[in-house]
């Protein structure tokens, strides 16, 4: 069964606005670049990345006339589109994409800039996503080493490394390793954001999600719900990242094969992705995709069929 939402890493897009991104542009270049960003951005978030990508292109143009090939907002342009790229899994456009930021952000701003952090986190997620994990960890560690350099061992960036770093090792099976660093950046996240932030939900989860691994389903579930909680009173019952909560708790009952707890759950986080995202969103294929999955498992074949058909109407609408 699938998550909606993959686990928690370093922010794959960054949206800078005035002058500290743009420096000597024009005024009409800087609020056009900007206006790009801010729109592509927007079609980003409705799962529109086709629309989206079109305009990263255009706003990196602008940039690179504006100040030239070589400027941070260059470099923010480049790591924005690369991020749409890693969405759709196009790995191979993205990656040259983010090398290139990561060169002009070290060359602009020095090695030890937390931007220089984020940009070797992003370009670490992208390896990871491919099962790079060689290539993925030393970035994630120097990335991690900036942060504890620079903010301080308590930031909340500090906690993002080492839940990123966390969830490699999770992938690897590493999962000694992996359970210190999530427990490490949950008490960060607790501590300098308070227990009902959504960064502590989602951190939650992803413990949640390593003890389900590992077959230690008494101590997720609690982890799990507590997240979904926490979800709900901070963000609303209809947010997506309500319906993720939901759809991971699903997926913990499915394993144990407690169908008729998992069902509601996964209703419910289908009708918040409907309403919330819209119909044709990515997130509601997956959402009827694990509900079919729990309808073939307890033999509705036909009910399970026209949700698939249903899913995959909506992929192709959006290739």
């Amino acid at each position: 069964m699938k998550k909606i939402i993959p686990g928690l890493v370093a922010l794959l897009l960054i949206l800078c606005t005035g002058t500290s991104c743009t420096g000597k542009s024009d005024h009409a270049q800087e609020i056009e670049w900007e206006n790009l960003n801010k729109e592509a951005m927007s079609l980003y978030r409705q799962g529109q990345y086709d629309r989206a990508i079109a305009l990263a292109k255009k706003a990196l143009q602008v940039a690179e006339q504006a100040v030239g090939p070589d400027r941070p907002d260059v470099a923010t342009s480049l790591n924005n589109l690369a991020g749409l790229y890693y969405f759709q899994g196009r790995y191979a456009e993205a990656e040259p994409l983010y090398k290139r930021s990561l060169a002009i952000t070290e060359k602009s701003l020095g090695p030890d800039h937390p931007d220089v952090a984020q940009s070797l986190g992003n370009l670490a997620a992208l390896y990871d996503s491919q099962g790079r994990y060689a290539q993925a960890e030393p970035l994630y560690k120097r990335s991690l080493a900036i942060y504890e350099k620079v903010l301080g061992p308590d930031h909340p960036y500090v906690a993002t490394s080492l839940n990123n770093l966390a969830l490699l090792y999770h992938s690897q099976g590493r999962y000694g390793e992996a359970e210190q660093l999530y427990k490490r950046s949950l008490v960060i996240w607790e501590k300098s954001l308070g227990p009902d932030h959504p960064s502590v939900a989602k951190s939650r989860n992803n413990l949640a999600g390593l003890y389900k691994t590992q077959g230690r389903y008494a101590q997720a579930e609690p982890l799990y719900k507590r997240s979904l909680a926490i979800m709900e009173k901070s963000l609303g019952p209809d947010h997506p990242y309500v319906a993720t909560s939901l759809n991971n708790l699903a997926a913990l009952y499915y394993s144990q094969g407690q169908y008729a707890q998992a069902e509601p759950l996964l209703k419910r986080a289908l009708a918040i992705v409907e309403k919330s995202l819209g119909p044709e969103h990515p997130d509601v294929a997956t959402s009827l995709e694990n509900m079919a999955e729990l309808y073939r498992k307890t033999g509705r074949e036909k009910e399970a069929e026209a949700l698939e058909t249903r899913a995959a109407a909506i992929r192709a609408i959006k290739r």
